[in-house]
């Protein structure tokens, strides 16, 4: 455990940003794995809905810093291409 105030502080305040962090981290990710689903069952309405949330998704991780920007690209790229496949 650190002595001086401001590491306690630091302490507090990184477990704080750890529980925001891992939400967006993790609802990015249960997106994107939603959309699959809808894209391997062949529901296209139901596909192109859960594509618009992942991609909100994917822009929030982004903007927070928890996605770099080329990740960000790459996986919004690679799940509307699978979309566009499936029509």
């Amino acid at each position: 455990m650190p002595n001086i105030k401001s590491a306690k502080k630091r302490v507090r305040s990184n477990a704080k940003k750890e529980v925001v962090n891992n939400t967006i981290t993790s609802s990015m990710r249960t997106a994107i794995k939603n959309f699959e689903k809808s894209v391997k069952a062949g529901d296209k309405e139901l596909a192109s809905n859960n594509l618009n949330i992942a991609i909100q998704r994917i822009d929030k991780a982004k903007s927070s810093g928890l996605v770099h920007e080329n990740k960000a690209a790459r996986l919004k790229s690679r799940l509307t291409k699978s979309k566009n496949t499936m029509e």
